[in-house]
């Protein structure tokens, strides 16, 4: 699968494509079901499946502070969606020239001059265009006048009866309730990135951290986690904290593991931190002193859910 960055880098040969368009925010049972017609339809037609994205997702773009948090970096979504089949994924910039294009211009230069798009597959609620102007009917109309089809997607339900979504999905990881992210998804809950340099408190305390950098991106988990930290192909039990670290006033949120069976050093490491069991949430301690303590309670947590796997 193709990682391509921008419309200006798509080739002859990704042209003439089916087309799926949306966040894909954690690739879940419902996305699978739209690639899989994506993928029937780009056989029928000799044609390759494509998926179109966009960096930052719209509302990040629109209204970052309300923004919801993300189920996984671009990086976590690129790796689910390799799994699917897909030929490539076109990632849209999502800055102020896409922003002004009202809906004829995109269906015109992105579609149908930049893409050439044979079928276009997206919901019927799929909103485009500036000021949110282009619909599913708007789509339909010029796909009848420029020779390609457009149809909606299906839905998918849950064990519950629940159409299968991003804010479903999300809505269990705010909950701490990993197993019906994972149900809902179809895959495990992961997060990865290169670790990097902190400030050593971790170590201070007793309890040495991988620290992996997520660039500002609103993460939809928040809490202590126990985890496994997968390491050139190896797997390393662990405890995790993601938040912005009350006790010691962080700002900018990181993804602290401690592991239990490592002791090396993953500086510059490219790292994924699969989610396993929700601990608690994040709060702000007195002090050094009782956070010591709580790490050690949530490590011990961890020990107990790894030894009764």
């Amino acid at each position: 699968m193709e990682l391509i960055r921008g419309i200006h880098n798509i080739r002859p040969r990704h042209k003439a494509c089916v087309l799926t368009i949306g966040n894909f925010d954690g690739v879940h049972l419902g996305h699978s079901a739209i690639l899989t017609r994506v993928k029937a339809l780009a056989k029928q037609y000799d044609a390759p499946a494509a998926i179109m994205i966009f960096e930052p997702q719209p509302r990040e773009f629109f209204v970052p502070e309300s923004a919801p948090g993300r189920i996984g970096r671009l990086r976590d979504k690129v790796k689910w969606l390799e799994g699917q089949g897909i030929d490539y994924v076109l990632c849209m910039p999502f800055n102020p020239k896409l922003q002004q294009l009202d809906a004829q211009a995109f269906c015109q230069q992105i579609l149908l001059e930049g893409l050439s798009v044979k079928h276009l597959v997206v919901g019927d609620d799929f909103r485009f265009g500036c000021d949110r102007q282009g619909d599913f009917d708007y789509l339909s109309g010029f796909g009848v006048q420029h020779g390609f089809e457009v149809e909606n997607t299906p839905s998918v339900l849950n064990a519950a009866g629940e159409r299968v979504s991003s804010s479903i999905v999300r809505l269990a990881l705010e909950q701490g309730d990993i197993h019906a992210a994972e149900c809902n998804m179809g895959h495990a809950v992961t997060l990865s990135g290169r670790v990097i340099h902190g400030q050593q408190l971790g170590r201070k305390l007793g309890f040495p951290t991988a620290n992996v950098h997520l660039k500002g991106v609103k993460s939809a988990l928040s809490g202590v986690y126990a985890v496994r930290l997968t390491v050139n192909d190896k797997e390393h039990d662990g405890v995790a904290n993601i938040g912005v670290r009350p006790t010691v006033q962080g700002k900018t949120p990181i993804l602290e593991v401690h592991l239990l069976d490592f002791d090396g050093d993953l500086y510059d490491q490219y790292v994924k931190v699969t989610f396993c069991q929700f601990i608690r949430a994040e709060r702000k301690m007195s002090g050094l002193e009782e956070l010591e303590k709580q790490i050690q309670c949530d490590k011990e947590e961890a020990i107990r859910f790894f030894s009764n796997q």
